[in-house]
């Protein structure tokens, strides 16, 4: 494999890949989300556009990429696994659901804090020429 493309799992052996939905919205603060049209395997962002120790929903993939530590990226996916929201902000180590409160961790997609019960399912993004897209 060529040292400068890397595939990155989110959290643990499963991987699950959605498909497309609906139009997302546009801004968000801080780089929390992301309405980029992107098509299967397109680009979904630039590494620089998110933020260490943060993360950018992409609501119209319904995926959210989050960066722990600095070049470390993971993916999940952004349905909440309590009532099905979309989750709506990454803030403070943490991607979070407006719906009930659900918080899940940035490196992993456990569960911080509930209703939810089980973590964010890891999605599975490449991370190459300071590009990441959805495999």
């Amino acid at each position: 494999m060529d040292a400068r493309r890397r595939t990155v799992l989110g959290a643990g052996a499963a991987v699950l890949v959605t498909g497309c939905g609906s139009s997302g919205d546009g801004g968000g603060g801080g780089g929390d989300e992301s309405s980029a049209p992107a098509s299967a395997g397109g680009e979904l962002a630039r590494t620089s556009d998110i933020p260490v120790g943060g993360g950018t929903i992409f609501k119209d993939r319904k995926i959210v990429v989050t960066q722990p530590k600095a070049g470390e990226f993971k993916a999940f996916s952004a349905v909440c696994t309590h009532a099905g929201c979309i989750v709506a902000t990454v803030a403070d180590g943490t991607i979070d659901c407006a719906c009930h409160g659900s918080r899940f961790a940035i490196e992993d997609g456990a569960v911080e804090r509930g209703p939810a019960t089980r973590p964010l399912p890891p999605e599975r993004i490449t991370v190459e020429g300071g590009a990441v897209r959805q495999v």
